[in-house]
C-alpha cells in the first residue's frame, strides 16, 4: 500500500529529491499561479455551465494546480477544496464533507492498521526473508534478482509500498556489498555507483514495490480511489475479489515486463554471490521463532482476506444473483471485513495475563496515513460535487469533442491512461488519480460507454510511475543509494511504463469491455 508521497525517504534522498531547485520553483509558481488561474476562471463567462458548476470549476482549477505543484501539503489542499465550496455557496456543508465518511475510507483505514501490525510485529520481515531464503534462490545473482522482486511485490500488495521499499533496501545493499567483497578477494575492484547489476537490483527493489500495489484495492491509493469514484459517481460496485482477479493478472504481467527489461539492461557479470546465502540465513535466524504477536497478526490478516474474497467464491458456487451472496454482502461489506481484521488485533492478547494485546493503540494511530485518507476523502468530495453540479458531464463532453466527437472506447482509455501515467510521474499518483478519475468517468459516460474500463485503466496506469525519483517514494529511496544514474532511471522507466500500458493495461481493459458488452 502507498502512503504519503515522500515519507520515510532517507536523508540523502530528501536532499536530492525533496529540496531540489525544481521543486522549490514548482511550489513558488503554484502558490502564485493557482489563485490567479482560479480567479480568471471565475470571472470568465463560460456557456453551458450553471453558476454552481462554473464556480466549482474555478475551485477545481486551484485544487488541481496545488495538487500538482504542492505549495502546501497535498492533504491540506484536499481540505481547502470542500471548504471553499461551502464558503462560496457552491454546495452546503453536509454535501461537501459527506465523502469523508465514505465506507472506502474505513476499508483503507482497516488495511492501514493491519499493515502496521504486520510491520510492528515483524510479520512483514518474516515473509520477505522467507522468500529470500528459499532453496531455489541460492547464490545465483539472477535468482536473487528475481527473489528480491517477488518479496517486494508480494509484500507491497498488503502493506505500504514505501515501508516495503525501506525494509528491502538494506537487504539489497547488503547483497551488493557481498558482491563487492567477493570481487575484491578475486583481485577485481568494482565501483557500485557504476556497476550495472547494482543499478538493476536497486531499480527492481523500487519498481516491484509499486507493481505489487496493483494486486488489491488497498494495495495503493489509485485503486481504491477509482473504485470509490465508480461507486460515488456511477453507482457501480466492484468487489474486492473482482479487483484482485484483474490486479493479479496485471501484477504478474507488469512484473514480467520489468524483470525482462531490467535484466537485459543490467545483467550480472558473475555466476555466484559468495556469502549471499549466509547473509540471508543470518537475517532469518535473527528473527527467532514465531512470536505470539506474529501468529495473532497472521490470524487477523487471514480473517480479513477470507472475508474479502468470500463473495467471489460464493458468486462462483451459487451465482451472482444468489440470495446468500446478497445477504453476505449486507453483513460483511469490504469495509466491515477490513475493520473486523483490524479490530481483532486489539482483542487478541499476546500473554496469558491478558495485559498486552497484539497491537497497541499508539502504534495503530502511527500506522494510519491520515494524510492519504484526507486526500482520498477530498478527491471523492470534489468528484461528487463535479457530478452533482453537472461539471463532470460538461468536461466530458469537451473532451469527447476534442477527440473527434465519437472516439472509440479504446482511444478514450488510451488517452486517459497516458494522462494518468504522465501526471503521476510529476506529482503524487494519489493526487493524479483524484484529478483524472472524475474526468475519465465523465467522458466515458458522455460517450455512452461503461465507466468501468477507463476507471481500471486510470488506476493501473497511475501505478506505473517509474521514470523519476519524485514519482514514488520507493524510487526516491533507492535513488538515495547513489547507484542509479538519473538517465538510467528515465530510460528504463519509459520502457516499462509504455510497454506496460500497451501490453497489460489496454488488453485488460479490452477484456473488461467484452465482458460488459456480453
Amino acid at each position: 500500500m502507498e502512503n504519503g508521497k515522500m515519507e520515510n525517504v532517507p536523508a540523502k534522498g530528501e536532499e536530492v529529491v525533496k529540496d531540489s531547485k525544481f521543486d522549490r520553483r514548482r511550489r513558488l509558481i503554484g502558490a502564485i499561479c493557482g489563485p490567479i488561474c482560479a480567479l480568471l476562471v471565475w470571472i470568465t463567462p463560460i456557456g453551458g455551465l450553471s453558476p454552481e458548476a462554473h464556480h466549482l470549476l474555478a475551485v477545481m482549477t486551484l485544487v488541481a494546480l496545488w495538487w500538482i505543484t504542492e505549495p502546501i501539503p497535498i492533504p491540506v489542499t484536499s481540505l481547502v477544496g470542500p471548504t471553499l465550496c461551502v464558503v462560496l455557496g457552491i454546495v452546503k456543508m453536509k454535501e461537501a464533507f459527506a465523502a469523508f465518511a465514505n465506507p472506502m475510507i474505513f476499508l483503507f483505514m482497516g488495511g492501514f492498521i493491519i499493515a502496521k501490525a504486520m510491520t510492528v510485529n515483524g510479520l512483514d520481515k518474516r515473509i520477505a526473508y522467507g522468500i529470500m531464503s528459499m532453496k531455489w534462490v541460492g547464490d545465483s545473482p539472477r535468482r536473487i534478482f528475481l527473489a528480491i522482486g517477488l518479496a517486494c511485490m508480494l509484500c507491497s500488495g498488503w502493506i505500504s509500498n514505501t515501508a516495503t521499499a525501506a525494509m528491502m533496501f538494506p537487504i539489497a545493499l547488503g547483497l551488493l556489498e557481498a558482491i563487492k567483497e567477493m570481487m575484491a578477494m578475486q583481485g577485481k575492484e568494482i565501483n557500485l555507483r557504476t556497476y550495472k547489476y547494482a543499478t538493476g537490483l536497486m531499480l527492481m527493489t523500487a519498481y516491484a514495490c509499486s507493481i505489487g500495489g496493483v494486486l488489491t484495492p488497498i494495495g495503493t491509493p489509485p485503486n481504491i480511489i477509482m473504485l470509490g469514484f465508480l461507486d460515488e459517481l456511477s453507482g457501480i460496485h466492484i468487489s474486492f475479489f473482482e479487483w484482485m482477479v484483474w490486479g493479479f493478472v496485471a501484477m504478474i504481467c507488469y512484473f514480467a515486463i520489468a524483470y525482462f527489461v531490467l535484466w537485459r539492461m543490467f545483467p550480472a557479470d558473475i555466476e555466484h554471490i559468495n556469502g549471499a546465502q549466509e547473509m540471508i540465513a543470518q537475517k532469518v535466524k535473527a528473527l527467532g521463532t514465531w512470536t505470539r504477536a506474529q501468529k495473532n497478526t497472521l490470524f487477523a490478516f487471514i480473517v480479513a482476506v477470507v472475508l474479502w474474497v468470500a463473495p467471489g467464491i460464493i458468486s462462483i458456487i451459487y451465482g451472482s444473483d444468489s440470495p446468500i451472496l446478497k445477504e453476505y454482502n449486507r453483513i460483511f461489506p469490504e469495509a466491515i471485513a477490513a475493520m473486523i481484521g483490524a479490530l481483532l488485533l486489539f482483542f487478541i492478547p499476546t500473554n496469558k495475563s491478558y495485559t498486552k494485546m497484539t497491537l497497541q493503540w499508539k502504534d495503530a494511530v502511527a500506522g494510519i496515513e491520515w494524510g492519504t485518507l484526507l486526500l482520498f476523502g477530498g478527491g471523492l468530495a470534489m468528484g461528487g460535487m463535479m457530478y452533482s453540479t453537472g461539471l463532470s458531464a460538461w468536461i466530458g463532453e469537451q473532451i469527447i469533442a476534442m477527440l473527434g466527437g465519437a472516439p472509440s472506447q479504446l482511444l478514450l482509455v488510451a488517452v486517459f491512461s497516458v494522462m494518468a501515467l504522465l501526471l503521476s510521474e510529476l506529482t503524487s499518483h494519489t493526487a493524479a488519480t483524484n484529478m483524472i478519475g472524475p474526468l475519465a468517468i465523465g467522458a466515458a459516460v458522455s460517450a455512452g460507454f461503461s465507466p468501468v474500463p477507463v476507471a481500471v485503466g486510470v488506476a493501473l496506469s497511475s501505478s506505473l510511475g517509474f521514470m523519476l525519483p519524485v514519482s514514488t517514494p520507493p524510487n526516491a529511496i533507492v535513488y538515495a543509494s547513489g547507484y542509479i544514474p538519473i538517465t538510467k532511471m528515465i530510460k528504463t522507466g519509459v520502457y516499462i511504463d509504455f510497454i506496460g500500458i500497451a501490453c497489460v493495461t489496454i488488453p485488460i481493459v479490452l477484456y473488461l469491455v467484452e465482458m460488459i458488452i456480453k
